[in-house]
């Protein structure tokens, strides 16, 4: 799950972060009792969206005081499109309003669940400000990488191969100390998978100011922390797969025109990788689980058909815990419910699966059989064309 950079800035400043004064709005009428609050005679006006490259795009502007309700009308609404969006961008909802500050030096940091080393990794660069991706394309050398064994807390020499490229001060180092420390803080407390400062700035008066803040939590501990459920914009999320989530259903949006209903993530993966192997595209990523009951199979079914891409499905069930006449029961209910009307294939194996091919048989839907997963993407992709 992601948040917005100021209501990542709130969270960072909670653990002992330093930031700058600002506000969100909503609306521009806003404004006019919040402004006063903001000391500097420039602000800095930011789209708030989950996407990066908002600079870029217009997203982020500096403006004088007197400017500022007359840009903010502009940017209210407005479509941002960002390499990170896509070409049907995201329209802007609410904007941050923050003051600005003298700025010394650009630093990017970051902190991130290292999954491959079961570690925290660290990752800190002069090159603050700009792309990170192709800072370490072009010059990974002006980027350090520091692995940090999972404790309660991060020591004083890690602390110092983290900012080692940033030369700071030494009456800023302490700073520096205790900001990573808080970052790591929030990591775990807060069981967030990615925390990134970029530009984390060196003022001119030597203070370590988070210019900028990006926060993801791991969805699977969203369970104990209610508070972070409650900053969840849910128009930064896709209406389908928020949809799938009232049914724990697993399900990522694609592109593709073949919907896909699979128990388990592995052969959810294998199923979309035949598709293409054979010429099409998959329209979704969904693992209905291993224990799904007929509604649960039902809801999938309707999400799936929701996406006005997909011109055909292919069912792929090995039951076992899910059994396939629970899954066959389930597919029943929706294709009636819905009038189906696109071609559907269904691959049947494991527990009850002759019971389950039955019941759609008597169903009188237009089902098409499948012996085995490749003549399942074979059939499904002939039957769109």
């Amino acid at each position: 799950m992601n948040i917005h950079e100021y209501q990542a800035k709130k969270i960072l400043k909670e653990f002992g972060a330093s930031t700058l004064n600002g506000f969100v709005i909503f609306d521009t009428n806003e404004i006019a009792k919040n402004i006063k609050n903001l000391n500097s005679d420039s602000v800095v006006l930011k789209a708030q969206i989950h996407a990066g490259g908002r600079g870029k795009a217009g997203g982020i502007k500096k403006v004088k005081k007197k400017e500022l309700e007359q840009e903010a009308k502009k940017m209210l609404g407005k479509i941002l499109v960002t390499p990170q969006t896509g070409n049907k961008g995201k329209k802007i909802n609410r904007l941050y309003v923050e003051e600005t500050c003298d700025i010394s030096k650009e630093f990017y940091l970051s902190c991130v669940v290292d999954r491959k080393s079961s570690k925290i990794a660290f990752i800190s660069s002069t090159e603050g400000g700009i792309d990170i991706e192709n800072v370490a394309k072009n010059s990974p050398e002006k980027i350090i990488t520091v692995k940090i064994n999972l404790t309660n807390s991060i020591n004083e020499e890690d602390v110092g191969k983290i900012i080692k490229n940033f030369l700071l001060p030494e009456e800023t180092k302490k700073k520096a100390s205790n900001l990573i420390k808080s970052i790591y803080k929030v990591l775990i407390e807060k069981d967030a998978s990615l925390i990134e400062i970029n530009p984390l700035v060196l003022t001119l008066e030597n203070e370590l100011i988070c210019l900028d803040a990006k926060i993801s939590f791991d969805d699977n501990a969203l369970f104990k922390h209610p508070d972070i459920i409650s900053l969840k914009d849910f128009n930064e999320e896709d209406p389908i797969e928020t949809e799938a989530a009232k049914y724990d259903l697993s399900y990522i949006k694609l592109d593709g025109k073949i919907g896909c209903m699979v128990n388990g993530a592995g052969l959810a993966m294998a199923t979309m990788d035949i598709i293409k192997l054979y010429g099409s595209s998959p329209a979704n990523f969904l693992d209905v689980g291993g224990g799904a009951s007929k509604e649960k199979v039902s809801a999938a079914f309707k999400i799936i058909l929701s996406d006005k891409n997909v011109k055909g499905i292919l069912i792929n069930i090995f039951g076992g815990i899910m059994r396939c006449d629970v899954l066959a029961e389930g597919v029943v209910i929706a294709a009636k419910e819905l009038n189906l009307s696109i071609p559907l294939v269904v691959r049947l194996a494991g527990t009850n699966v002759d019971i389950g091919k039955e019941i759609l048989k008597k169903s009188n839907l237009k089902i098409i059989s499948a012996n085995n997963l490749s003549d399942a993407a074979k059939k499904i992709i002939q039957a769109i064309k």
